[in-house]
């Protein structure tokens, strides 16, 4: 592949979002659109990229820092100026430049590098990426003479009855020879409805010029799909998801229902694990092989080989082997368990380290805790982490039982075989062995009901 750098165009406002907020900062399955288009650009091999952007582009400047190169339109006059907005970036690089739109996301590794090969196959001077849409749309045509050759691309705005039936349509995306660009910039005119100085009509500049000229057409016409609306967004949304979960079930992972499982790119899923609807996994969560998810919400964790997660909800956290997950159970950050537990109803876990075998069944709070093998932990028990000024951690030693609705105060090391009563508030140390009970005497007072309600 010759010397290649890109130019993302993101200068966009995005009016027809109705937002304050930069299009191109709008999620699509858990990151940003521009996110996307730099991701796909990257993978794709190509390491230099510069974004043109607004003045007012504060927003994009914090995201992303210093991993990219910025270039200003100080004023939206369009594609072609936004481009060349791009000059002394383009001037430093030399060679070619992938130029994407900021608001396509779809344009992804695979496309991208079947692009540049034919472009590249082909020695054309200016490339572009286009596909048939059979529908209403304003995309700009690309108009072919009787050879199949490209003439040059027609803006919906500016086509006559004819050119609008064309359905081959132009994506937006182009490879160009940076010299002859930038030789040909002074010829790049306005007179067009939008008074707009259009990326497009280099197409047709660069034919004049005797330069080579053609259009890679993809099969895949989900490519050309850009956000304008908040419509939009949905219909991309909807095609990512698509994607990401046909090519995991390709890969030997079940889902029962793809329309209604949201898994997101990142996610590395093992083979014969079924997802059942109502699930959105997402970050760099990382899944093992015969696990069974039901309805649950996993973030950022990773999941080992043969458990049952249902309607829970885990954070940042991990898990061994061959556990029984909720219903309605949440891991928070920072949480681990290892293998063989039983993390019932309603338990929920805070910066907590359970080990193989404990059984935790339902309505537990364990937070700032390390609990060791087969421990069983009864219902209503909860570990008092915090004092009101800082969190405390606690131990519970291997083999003890916790009985129902009691208290493990922090900070406090309660000894492995320690039998703990129901009710008890635990509030010092325990040798291993020890049977603790720290609860009220219970005191009946007979006939007294009334006086004392």
């Amino acid at each position: 592949m010759s010397k290649i750098s890109a130019v993302v165009l993101a200068a966009g406002k995005g009016t027809r979002m109705r937002s304050d907020r930069p299009k191109v900062l709008f999620e699509v399955y858990g990151k940003a659109i521009l996110s996307h288009v730099t991701d796909n650009i990257k993978d794709a091999g190509i390491e230099n990229i510069s974004l043109v952007v607004s003045p007012s582009s504060d927003e994009i400047r914090e995201k992303y820092g210093d991993s990219f190169v910025y270039s200003v339109q100080e004023t939206p006059l369009g594609t072609g100026h936004a481009l060349l907005s791009a000059k002394e970036f383009m001037e430093n690089m030399g060679g070619k430049v992938y130029v994407a739109c900021g608001d396509a996301p779809l344009v992804d590794e695979g496309c991208i590098r079947q692009f540049i090969s034919y472009a590249e196959e082909g020695e054309y001077d200016l490339c572009l990426l286009s596909a048939d849409i059979f529908y209403k749309n304003s995309y700009g045509r690309i108009v072919r003479d009787e050879n199949g050759d490209m003439l040059r691309i027609v803006e919906t705005k500016d086509a006559n009855e004819e050119e609008r039936k064309i359905t081959e349509v132009n994506s937006g995306t182009y490879l160009i020879d940076i010299n002859k660009l930038l030789s040909c910039a002074g010829e790049l005119q306005s007179n067009n409805s939008q008074k707009e100085y259009y990326l497009t009509d280099f197409v047709e500049i660069f034919r004049n010029h005797g330069y080579k000229v053609g259009a890679y057409k993809t099969e895949d016409s989900d490519v050309v799909l850009g956000v304008n609306t908040r419509i939009d967004l949905a219909k991309i949304n909807k095609v990512m998801q698509r994607r990401i979960n046909e090519e995991l079930m390709l890969s030997g992972v079940s889902i029962i229902d793809p329309e209604n499982t949201y898994i997101e790119k990142d996610v590395i899923i093992g083979k014969d694990t079924v997802i059942y609807p109502g699930t959105f996994i997402s970050g760099k969560t990382v899944i093992g092989e015969r696990n069974e998810i039901f309805s649950s919400r996993i973030i950022s964790s990773v999941i080992g080989n043969d458990n049952v997660i249902e309607s829970s909800t885990i954070e940042e956290s991990s898990m061994g082997d061959h556990s029984k997950i909720g219903p309605y159970a949440h891991f928070r950050p920072k949480s681990s368990i290892g293998n063989g537990l039983k993390i019932g109803n309603f338990v929920e876990l805070k910066n907590a380290h359970l080990a193989d075998g404990v059984k935790a069944s339902h309505h537990a709070y364990l937070g700032d805790v390390d609990i060791e093998e087969d421990v069983n932990i009864g219902c209503g028990v909860i570990t008092a982490n915090y004092d009101g000024e800082n969190k405390h951690r606690s131990r519970i030693g291997r083999d003890s039982f916790i009985g129902c609705n009691s208290n493990i105060v922090s900070p406090v090391n309660v000894g492995e075989r320690t039998f703990v009563a129901a009710g008890s508030n635990v509030t010092e140390d325990t040798p291993p062995g020890s049977f603790v009970i720290g609860r009220v005497r219970q005191e009946t007072k007979v006939n007294k009901k009334h006086r004392y309600r």
